[in-house]
């Protein structure tokens, strides 16, 4: 019993997927025998562990963002922010955030503040790891305003065999930095645009984890550089 009380819970999102992989697994037992049962035990525990929702301990402090997704940096970047997140014509450093269909699927916020916006776009499903996918794929964006006024967008964006983004909170909400926002099925990304005088502290090839690991700090632009060991 112990193993299973280590097991992370699966979020209530994902719960009648499951429900409906294990009807599905006893289906193939009952009429295609053991070997496809089996094939579909398999499934139901992936979709169990694509659904996991695991506890977060979220560093404390007003200039931390913490990354809103677990994953691999698979881009930095400056670009314009999308005109719909309302953040100005400046260029911002974007971090991209790419998460396989073995990742924890569950959002964050990268800061506390109030979620001044959000803006669905509906899209193609493009490999979520091409540049592209920023403009072009199924996508909700964020903007989050901290209690000094610092303004962060970040984006769910679909990938190649995602068809459906859902989000937890709405516009006016006040969240905390780490707490949940909403999730992404099934493989994805999430872009995170910094605010000027907030330089990424993370490289490309990084592994992240959601509500944990530190992007950047608010007025610190100092980079850093990755060595892949």
């Amino acid at each position: 019993m112990a193993v299973f009380d280590k097991l992370p819970p699966v979020h209530p999102e994902g719960r009648k997927f499951v429900i409906i992989a294990a009807a599905i697994a006893l289906l193939l037992f009952l009429l295609a025998g053991p070997h496809l049962g089996w094939i579909g035990v398999i499934l139901t525990l992936w979709v169990a562990a694509f659904f996991r929702d695991p506890a977060r301990v979220t560093p404390v402090g007003a200039d931390l963002v913490v990354s809103p997704a677990d994953g691999v940096i698979c881009q930095i970047a400056d670009v314009v922010p999308p005109a719909d997140m309302g953040l100005g014509e400046t260029p911002r450093t974007r971090v991209s955030v790419f998460m396989s269909v073995f990742d924890v699927h569950i959002n964050r916020s990268p800061i506390a503040g109030t979620i001044r916006r959000i803006v669905y776009v509906p899209g193609k499903f493009l490999n979520a790891d091409l540049d592209k996918a920023s403009e072009d794929n199924e996508r909700q964006m964020f903007v989050v305003t901290g209690a000094d006024g610092v303004e962060i967008g970040f984006v769910q964006i679909a990938g190649l065999v995602a068809r459906r983004i859902v989000r937890f909170t709405r516009e006016g909400d006040w969240v905390e930095a780490g707490q949940r926002v909403g999730l992404i099925r099934f493989g994805s990304r999430v872009d995170v645009y910094l605010p000027a005088g907030c330089a990424p502290k993370v490289a490309v090839g990084q592994r992240m984890v959601a509500g944990e690991t530190v992007l950047g700090r608010l007025g610190c632009e100092a980079t850093v550089t990755g060595v892949q060991r």
